[in-house]
């Protein structure tokens, strides 16, 4: 059968089981668009490519399901660089398709032409440039193929607009020979003598500590994590880019670690025996200074990527694999564990002396902006999903909302990328319509990606956006004021320009403003009724609120700064 490249695009995704694409039509990948027409995918009209990458990263962390964007050659394709890199840092399968150029034209400078492969080498895990229409089913499936085995990860298809206009005789690689992917080796067996090495590590200590990272979420083993904290009666700590792989309201559970993680995760790092790392890459932002992160601890380190091994941390044993297999292989020989009383006194201890606090807030306002995301979270339908955009918010949303179940925490971690939260949400929604989804923004965030509520209304997506405007980009205020003698440069916002009402009634979207507790509790109500239009609530919070606790960038782990209260300061 004879068709255009365009059409055998089109028929490619829907082979490998595209449901939705975002994207943005332009003259390279002006082809492909006629086709889709067509087709039983559907496609979300963003209104900057950056969104309808974001989308795809909210659609694809909501769902366990690549995200799949489509834009067009230069700066369509340039727009769509962020997240891409914000894929490849926080392992999301992604896959770009981006127009480009005729063949006989690259390289000369043609318009809208640039070397978005060449762009995206370094935050891909391949991208591929297709010369040939026979070429694009091959070039589909490989893209799928890597993008969601091994570590998960973004990769880009650039297809030249000669390619897509080009005809070919459809056919379908039937395995995984036919994708030409020799040095591609994902899959690997767990060595049975790296698990009765790990094995006897846990036998031998008195305070080791479930270390869990993201790759819990992208191997899908909470249950297996549950089972075997339970069975062990470790303590679990799960990063920024692990809340909800284990629940927050387990007893076992002590919070976040990290730069603004709970005092008693914090400080278990610090004081564990033996850190069981599954997952988790050591990020900085978990261990502070690196010389002294968990002095006296051993460590076992899971991961799937063995680039990982002894990056940052050297591990006792190393164990290639995904999260939930080496659980299972760890559970099989781990049969008897060492009496923990006195490490778990020691925790409750910490926890008790340092619990989550902030102060009381004001009957006449402004808002305490945890406070704000606490009563989100009452009113809130058990399984809804969190969108955030990056700083203060993020932090607070991360800390005072209890996440039970994976993916339902969705944010930028290893790019901290502002303006990821509102397209993050749509995608959320469009993959989970099922599910309420509340998108917890900064304004300065806000303002970075908020035309993409006209996109929400448009398609029919209606998600929720709290706005914690304190009138701040907050964490950099935050930072001049703790570390900067109070010297605020280039930090204020304004709460009232833009006005975040207006302009979310001028996206088709319904917008509320809260300024006290009371008209807190009546808008998130309110909020709560409407779902069939997106809604916008502006909560006026105080800009001198901080997130703690706090460890100063190029301390260590143990010098983290709690509360005033917990101090003995007002």
């Amino acid at each position: 059968m004879q068709i255009t490249g365009a059409q055998a695009l089109i028929k490619s995704l829907e082979q490998v089981g595209v449901d939705t694409i975002f994207g943005l039509p332009g003259g390279a990948i002006l082809p492909v668009y006629d086709p889709l027409i067509d087709s039983s995918i559907r496609h979300i009209l963003v209104r900057h490519e950056q969104g309808a990458g974001h989308m795809a990263e909210g659609y694809a962390l909501a769902t366990g399901k690549p995200g799949v964007a489509m834009v067009t050659s230069g700066p369509g394709a340039t727009n769509i660089v962020t997240p891409i890199a914000n894929a490849y840092m926080d392992s999301t399968p992604l896959v770009v398709i981006t127009g480009q150029v005729p063949t006989a034209n690259i390289g000369t400078d043609a318009f809208q032409e640039c070397d978005i492969t060449g762009i995206t080498m370094g935050i891909t895990k391949h991208n591929f440039l297709v010369t040939s229409a026979h070429e694009i089913p091959r070039a589909v499936a490989a893209a799928f193929h890597i993008a969601t085995t091994g570590r998960p990860g973004p990769v880009l298809v650039d297809v030249p607009k000669d390619v897509s206009q080009g005809t070919m005789t459809w056919w379908w690689p039937e395995s995984l020979d036919d994708l030409d992917l020799p040095g591609y080796h994902p899959t690997s067996e767990i060595d049975d003598a790296d698990i009765t090495a790990a094995a006897q590590l846990i036998a031998e200590a008195q305070r080791p500590l479930l270390y869990i990272g993201g790759g819990a979420l992208k191997s899908h083993a909470s249950r297996e994590l549950v089972a075997f904290a339970e069975k062990t009666n470790m303590p679990v700590v799960t990063t920024l880019m692990a809340r909800g792989a284990f629940p927050d309201s387990h007893p076992q559970h002590l919070g976040m670690p990290g730069m603004h993680g709970m005092y008693a995760a914090v400080t278990a790092m610090q004081q564990s025996d033996l850190l069981i790392a599954l997952g988790a890459r050591f990020d900085d932002r978990v261990t502070g200074r690196l010389d002294g992160f968990a002095p006296h601890a051993k460590v076992i380190h899971v991961d799937i990527d063995a680039a990982e091994f002894n990056k940052i941390r050297h591990a006792d044993v190393s164990i290639r694999s995904d999260v939930r297999s080496a659980i299972v292989a760890l559970d099989a020989v781990v049969t008897t564990t060492p009496n923990y009383a006195t490490w778990w006194s020691d925790l409750h201890q910490w926890r008790a002396a340092h619990p989550l606090t902030y102060d009381t807030p004001d009957s006449d306002g402004p808002l305490r902006p945890q406070a704000v995301i606490e009563a989100i979270a009452a009113a809130a339908s058990p399984g809804t999903i969190v969108t955030a955009g990056v700083g203060q918010h993020q932090m607070w949303a991360a800390q005072h909302w209890s996440y039970e179940e994976p993916g339902t925490w969705i944010n930028s971690g290893g790019a901290g990328t502002m303006g990821f939260g509102v397209p993050a949400a749509i995608g959320a929604k469009v993959g989970r319509p099922d599910r309420t989804v509340w998108c917890i923004d900064g304004d300065g965030c806000f303002q970075m990606t908020a035309q993409e509520l006209v996109t929400a209304r448009a398609e029919g997506i209606p998600i929720k956006v709290a706005i914690l405007n304190n009138a701040y980009l907050g964490m950099v205020r935050q930072w001049q004021e703790m570390f900067y003698d109070e010297r605020y440069s280039e930090v204020y916002l304004s709460p009232d320009l833009p006005d975040y009402v207006k302009w979310a009634e001028a996206m088709g979207c319904v917008g509320l403003r809260a300024e006290t507790p009371e008209q807190m509790e009546k808008v998130i109500a309110e909020a709560n009724l409407v779902n069939d239009v997106p809604v916008v609530i502006d909560f006026r919070t105080d800009a001198r609120e901080k997130v703690f606790p706090m460890v100063p960038a190029g301390a260590t782990n143990d010098d983290i700064v709690v509360h005033p209260s917990q101090r003995g300061e007002k």
